[in-house]
């Protein structure tokens, strides 16, 4: 996550042989520092920095970049200013692929609604019964059970005088 600040751990990282994926808009580990879940690159300032971070990744050695809710305008002219792939995440259509979080994609915390997510199933109640299921079973000590625990095979329990085996 970043642009020219963290061109030379791309670089190191790229020189040790593995691959890098850049992360420009919202970065999640500094989300409170870009003032929280907000759109990125809205003002020429902010657009001009994001058009010049992108590039100075690529010339880093980066593989590929993701762009996370910067306008959809500003990320097809990122992508076509590039020579290395960009994957959108409510960055628009023009990037060259698109990711989705897939907790998010998968509703399992119903309450996040960023505008960027379509999501392809609900599964926040189905997972928080499944999970409360299984706390009520353990402490009701109805889980595991014999078919969900190892004992002596028939085997072992013909070489039982033999030695002890584990």
């Amino acid at each position: 996550e970043g642009g020219r600040s963290v061109t030379p751990q791309i670089r190191a990282i790229v020189d040790a042989g593995i691959p890098v994926v850049a992360h420009l808009g919202l970065t999640p580990q500094a989300i409170h520092a870009l003032g929280g879940f907000k759109v990125q690159g809205k003002g020429a300032d902010a657009q001009f920095k994001l058009r010049e971070d992108a590039l100075a990744v690529q010339q880093a050695g980066a593989s590929m970049l993701v762009l996370e809710m910067v306008p959809a305008s500003l990320a097809e002219k990122i992508t076509a200013l590039l020579d290395i792939p960009t994957i959108g995440i409510g960055a628009g259509v023009h990037c060259d692929g698109q990711v989705l979080v897939c907790n998010d994609l998968l509703g399992f915390d119903l309450s996040f609604k960023p505008k960027f997510l379509k999501r392809y199933a609900e599964l926040e109640s189905e997972m928080v019964s499944a999970v409360s299921q299984y706390v009520a079973d353990v402490q009701s000590m109805q889980f595991p059970t014999k078919d969900h625990s190892y004992g002596k095979s028939q085997s072992q329990e013909k070489m039982s005088g033999i030695g002890k085996l584990y």
